[in-house]
């Protein structure tokens, strides 16, 4: 069988249904079709920003367990990914929550290293992601 090597130039596109793929495969490599099967129907990609490199993922509580190996995907398409757990909670508020806490402090910590360099643009934008995150819900 020919397989099509990638280009390296052409672009990845994140969205939810490649990440929902990419989950998939993963669970499907460590859990079998039996865990692939008990776990399919049962979680979704809620919110996906792209420029934030932020989503949330619900599932139920029983494919909770399955899910956890979502720190084991390493790529979606040619793009290298890293996938880091903030928040395992019962809800989007507090997952929201989470996501706000340590994004804000992800911008405390970039305005004290930027220290004068930070341009007011820069700063607008971190804003604007702050703003992205708060209103989820809605």
């Amino acid at each position: 069988m020919l397989r099509r090597t990638p280009v390296l130039n052409e672009p990845i596109v994140i969205t939810n249904s490649t990440l929902t793929k990419a989950i998939r495969d993963v669970i499907l490599t460590n859990f079998g079709e039996c865990g692939l099967a008990s776990s399919a129907n049962s979680f979704q990609v809620k919110y996906g920003i792209r420029l934030q490199n932020f989503c949330i993922i619900r599932a139920s509580r029983g494919a909770s367990k399955s899910l956890g190996c979502t720190t084991m995907v390493r790529s979606i398409g040619s793009c290298p990914v890293v996938f880091n757990l903030l928040d395992l909670s019962g809800s989007i508020r507090a997952c929201r929550a989470a996501a706000l806490k340590c994004d804000e402090f992800k911008s405390q910590q970039y305005q004290l290293s930027a220290g004068a360099r930070l341009t007011p643009e820069v700063q607008q934008q971190m804003q604007n992601y702050l703003d992205k995150i708060k209103v989820l819900e809605h």
